[in-house]
């Protein structure tokens, strides 16, 4: 029975939790008053979050820091002037597909869509560079504004080549700054990251011991440490690491999970025969009756007493109570044993009884918060009287997931199953392996990120999973365009980046899915590719106010010229929050080329409408309008005369008065 508080609520306390949902970086360790360790506010760090500026500070306290860290918080809270550009002819059915591949930097991809898919991803799988001293690592410039960062971006010189520079470099061991490197390198994208999952999604990143312990540290903090699910470690070479230099061969790297809130976090799915064959000894020796409840398939394992008799009241004194259990209403309620206290309609359940003489009960082996939080993994089976109360198994649920994953599936086999060979892409994951982490996700309608992407190994797992249980998952693959070496394979067949082996593979991938299972209807095994680029607006368009009156009149068009009309219709999707994979309909209205994006019909109103075409007339804004969109974009170049401009928005609140009219 829970005791009155008989005091009033502790708003300090109170607040510290609220900002520790947004800023867990800011919660620090720090002695009160009375010496006392407490969680307590950090305000230069909460002064950094919210500064455009470097906030300097010589306090010292608990915490993980590294020179550079400041400008990494300022880098991952600094706007871009970038776009996406689609790129229908690298795409596989661009008008149907709801899947995304991003070929650009992961770190401008991420802030460019982060408005757009803020709190809707729900699961993010990533395999960064680990840091072995031959890594690809990212050369962040933390201090230019977002002409700048347009201006000097060069990704391509005039041939479409990336151009390299010191945006892209290795990060030898040499390096004065190793660590530090990877750590500003990783730390603004994953506090980006954060950003983007559901409040019940979580987050898998594979690493090995070069930086394990700098990133627990950091995922702890942005994060929070309470968020921390498991660490998992993979035994992907039964025979040792080529690249172990010692005599103790590796045979194992790690892959750290992190919910975005623990309480919501809910991590299970999938089918009780293929967690049998990637992880046999999770079952030995129990029986396999399969049953099912509304969450899916599952079977029973133990009692939910603790079978180790040193665990009693004295021992685990709250985990020793008695559950009353409402077999009609499912509900369940507790009580202390010598309370001697029954309910009205409940079915008093009592802790199992000490077999060593000493002790009178034996403890649960769940405390009441998890009973509560999980209740739906256990299963009351009548027995005499009472219930015996077990626990459910449920194929991948994340604590049955054995923090030992055993070698499963083989990343170069299936790169070759494609390809023929080897030789295009070192040490890609196994599919195998990210079906796993897939399969803990309830949602068989989940939207998946990996900005990492490399051979797109995450987003061939997510075509196959989607097969296997018919399920209707989306990804979204972002992969920078690193160059293949003009002397490899990869390049000799055609292939002159990491992207461009990556996009044939999710095309192989889809069509062997195809061809070998023919009857197969509704699978979604396409993919629109978008290229990371500077924004479609010149440079007048963010900073008119560095220009002269006489050079803007010069600039009456501010769209750069070398850009289309789909160009700019993403660029105003995401400016407006509209999905990527959102439905475009392309129509003619009075011989002026519209875009309809969104799901309508006569009960539904299209989400946008965009005419980019000039010499737009009364007539065309009027059947604009008529369609009733939530959003409308014209240029501000588009009106046929002066009088159309005029008339626009009186032509809007006459027919459709709540739509949302802007102008490029």
């Amino acid at each position: 029975m829970d005791k009155l508080k008989m005091r009033s609520e502790n708003l300090v306390d109170e607040n510290i939790e609220f900002i520790a949902k947004k800023f867990p970086n800011a919660i620090v360790e720090a002695r009160d008053e009375n010496g006392n360790l407490s969680k307590m506010v950090d305000f230069d760090i909460l002064k950094q979050e919210l500064s455009k500026e470097i906030v300097e500070s010589d306090k010292e306290r608990y915490q993980m820091t590294w020179p550079g860290k400041k400008q990494a918080i300022l880098i991952a809270n600094a706007p871009v002037a970038m776009t996406l550009r689609p790129c229908k002819e690298d795409s596989v059915d661009f008008n149907n597909t709801q899947n995304i591949y991003i070929e650009g930097d992961n770190l401008d991809v991420l802030k460019v869509i982060r408005e757009t898919y803020h709190g809707k991803v729900k699961m993010i799988y990533i395999d960064p560079p680990y840091n072995t001293g031959n890594d690809f690592v990212y050369n962040d410039d933390f201090a230019k504004t977002m002409v700048e960062e347009e201006k000097n971006t060069n990704y391509r010189n005039e041939n479409g080549d990336i151009i390299w520079n010191d945006a892209f470099r290795q990060n030898p061991a040499s390096n004065g700054r190793f660590h530090t490197d990877w750590l500003n390198m990783i730390y603004p994208r994953l506090k980006i990251a954060k950003d983007f999952l559901t409040e019940d999604g979580a987050i898998f990143i594979s690493i090995d011991e070069n930086e394990m312990s700098n990133l627990k540290k950091m995922c702890d903090e942005i994060f929070g440490a309470g968020n921390y699910v498991n660490t998992f470690c993979w035994i992907n070479n039964l025979k040792g690491r080529q690249i172990s230099y010692t005599g103790a061969v590796r045979t194992y790297e790690y892959v750290l999970c992190y919910a975005k809130d623990y309480e919501k976090l809910c991590l299970f799915q999938g089918k009780i025969d293929k967690l049998k064959k990637l992880m046999p000894s999770t079952y030995k020796g129990f029986n396999y009756e399969s049953r099912k409840d509304e969450i899916g398939e599952y079977v029973i394992k133990n009692e939910l007493y603790n079978t180790n008799s040193m665990f009693n009241e004295e021992t685990r004194p709250n985990l020793v109570f008695c559950i009353h259990y409402n077999p009609s209403t499912k509900e369940i309620k507790f009580s202390d044993p010598k309370d001697n206290i029954n309910y009205a309609n409940f079915v008093k359940i009592m802790p199992k009884t000490c077999n060593d003489g000493k002790h009178k009960y034996q403890a649960w082996r769940w405390s009441k918060q998890k009973i509560e939080k999980e209740f739906y993994d256990l299963e009351f089976v009548p027995y005499q009287n009472t219930f015996k109360i077990y626990t459910k198994i449920r194929d991948f649920n994340v604590t049955n997931i054995k923090d030992v994953i055993t070698e499963i599936g083989n990343g170069n086999a299936e790169l070759e199953k494609y390809f023929g060979t080897t030789n295009y892409f070192s040490f890609p994951k196994s599919t195998d392996l990210i079906k796993l982490f897939l399969m803990c996700i309830q949602d068989k309608n989940a939207l998946i990120m990996d900005f990492f992407s490399g051979s797109a190994t995450t987003a061939d797992a997510t075509l196959q999973l989607n097969l296997e249980d018919n399920g209707h998952r989306k990804f979204i693959m972002v992969q920078l365009e690193e160059l293949t070496d003009k002397q490899s394979e990869a390049y000799m067949a055609g292939f002159e980046n990491i992207c461009k082996i990556a996009e044939e593979r999710i095309r192989r991938a889809g069509k062997k899915i195809k061809d070998e299972n023919p009857n197969v209807q509704n699978l979604d095994i396409g993919f629109r590719v978008f290229k990371l680029d500077s924004s479609n607006m010149k440079d007048t368009y963010y900073e008119p106010n560095q220009y002269t009156t006489n050079l803007l009149d010069q600039l009456d068009e501010n769209i750069k010229l070398d850009r289309k009309p789909e160009d700019l219709l993403f660029q105003v999707m995401l400016d407006l929050g509209l999905m990527l994979d959102s439905k475009i309909e392309e129509k003619t209205i009075n011989g002026k080329k519209v875009f309809v994006v969104g799901e309508y019909n006569e009960a539904i109103d299209p989400d946008l409408i965009c005419c980019f075409d000039s010499d737009v007339d009364n007539n065309t804004v009027t059947e604009i309008a008529k369609l009733k969109p939530r959003f409308c974009v014209f240029r501000d170049s588009s009106m046929a005369k002066d009088s159309v401009a005029t008339n626009f928005d009186q032509i809007f609140e006459t027919y459709s008065p709540s739509t949302t009219r802007k102008v490029l």
